[in-house]
């Protein structure tokens, strides 16, 4: 795994270059979240709503939407599909994004419309970990973790 300022990159995933990571899974699903440097900007998350299990989503659309204190902003996705699982414990305590973004705190699951292109639009490995280190330049992030 990178780190940079205290920010978490793992090399493993793909990332939209902006603050969203996604995971495949196999089989066309795919699991998504917020990047460390995300959480960090958005303060103390508050409130997590995620789309139900069912609901079809275009590319870019919002899955989630997240509110802390200071900054409240939806989670789009990179590819059209359809919602097969949400956390939800992220409901009941959103700030679980705050403590672990691509562990436990991961926000939906994701069945891709067309999983073959589903990755098209984002990007891994050390492309990924360059552009994400000039984000966190350029907004000057400096990572930390909420605990408990």
């Amino acid at each position: 795994m990178s780190e940079f300022q205290g920010c978490e990159l793992p090399e493993d995933l793909f990332y939209d270059l902006d603050y969203v990571w996604v995971r495949p899974e196999g089989e066309g699903i795919f699991t998504i979240g917020v990047t460390d440097p995300a959480q960090t900007m958005s303060g103390r998350l508050q409130k997590a709503r995620i789309k139900k299990v069912g609901t079809q989503l275009a590319a870019g659309r919002h899955v989630a939407t997240l509110e802390s204190g200071k900054w409240a902003g939806g989670v789009p996705v990179p590819f059209a599909g359809e919602v097969i699982e949400r956390n939800e414990a992220l409901l009941e305590d959103p700030h679980l994004i705050n403590i672990d973004p691509y562990g436990d705190a991961w926000i939906a699951k994701l069945r891709a419309e067309d999983p073959e292109h589903a990755l098209d639009s984002v990007h891994t490995g050390l492309e990924a970990i360059e552009a994400l280190q000039a984000w966190i330049k350029r907004y000057d992030v400096q990572c930390m973790r909420c605990s408990d």
